[in-house]
């Protein structure tokens, strides 16, 4: 089979300005059977990396590509050598190991998602030992940019934290023009799936933390502001939810926030003869409110990853 030729040179001007590449989607599912009680971690792993790579795009020279499937195995090696721990532990493991391993990669780029269970309660109340349930479609997530110069930006998040609370919500003073119906309200059901995603302080030097107790109280501060914020509009709630968790956790320096608004609309029921007095809704699915912003600490650099 003939190659194609290499003597037709570029086209003037063109040139690389950015490349990275990894394995995506790494599914791993750790057993720790140390104790009687065995700790289940379930997690989805993306690798990638940055740097001198260009060669490997321009003229199909790998001698500085660590292969795909070696950071793939990488990450099952990783987990059986030392474990698996808090998502922004093992990233942070993960980063060192192949920025050790490829000496062309500039940075590494690890992300890790992961799918929680619960424990099954066994007799007498007790939980069992090995069995579980699935949590649910809320997922754990965690990011970490390591450069070879020793500089990182570790973020930590959730998605699919589906939340709504039937009174404490309103709309109104909006404008109007010719193309608008809503009526305004001062009694809705509020509705939101959160994804919340977090920067930690000083990334290169924040392995040292509890990141399994972090994220829990920022996830309790996002869910109890919402629960308890009497809500203007659903941009004032993920204003007040950033803020608390900022307040709350002196080691988070951003808070970013994605909040659909699931929209509930009270079903017209006067052709039956019946009122409505904010009992019957009909929860759509589609099209919806897209409601985003990121709140940052005051003094805080913007974020470098």
């Amino acid at each position: 089979m003939s190659q194609p030729s290499s003597s037709v040179p570029a086209a003037p001007g063109h040139r690389l300005v950015f490349d990275r590449y990894g394995k995506a989607e790494v599914r791993l599912v750790h057993v720790d059977r140390s104790s009687p009680q065995h700790e289940l971690r379930d997690l989805t792993v993306s690798t990638a990396l940055r740097g001198d790579f260009g060669a490997a795009y321009t003229a199909g020279d790998n001698a500085a590509v660590l292969p795909t499937d070696s950071q793939k195995n990488a990450v099952y090696g990783l987990a059986r050598e030392q474990g698996v721990g808090e998502p922004e532990d093992f990233a942070g493991v993960l980063a060192r190991s192949l920025l050790q391993t490829s000496p062309a990669a500039s940075a590494a780029e690890i992300t890790v998602e992961e799918h929680g269970w619960s424990r099954i309660a066994a007799g007498g109340g007790r939980a069992a030992d090995h069995a579980f349930t699935r949590a649910g479609a809320e997922v754990r997530t965690a990011s970490l940019v390591a450069g070879r110069d020793g500089t990182a930006v570790l973020h930590g998040g959730l998605r699919d934290l589906v939340v709504l609370k039937t009174t404490g919500s309103e709309f109104s003073g909006f404008p109007r023009d010719r193309f608008t119906t809503l009526a305004e309200t001062d009694e809705r059901i509020l509705a939101t799936s959160v994804t919340a995603t977090w920067r930690y302080r000083d990334g290169a030097h924040a392995q040292g933390l509890d990141f399994g107790a972090l994220w829990t109280g920022v996830r309790a501060a996002l869910v109890t502001t919402f629960a308890g914020h009497h809500s203007l509009a659903l941009q004032q709630t993920l204003h007040a939810m950033a803020t608390a968790v900022l307040d709350a956790h002196p080691e988070v320096e951003e808070v970013a926030l994605v909040m659909p608004n699931k929209h509930h609309f009270l079903v017209d029921l006067s052709p039956f003869g019946l009122d409505n007095p904010n009992a019957v809704y009909v929860a759509a699915d589609r099209p919806y409110g897209l409601i985003e912003g990121t709140v940052r600490r005051a003094g805080a650099a913007p974020d470098a990853g």
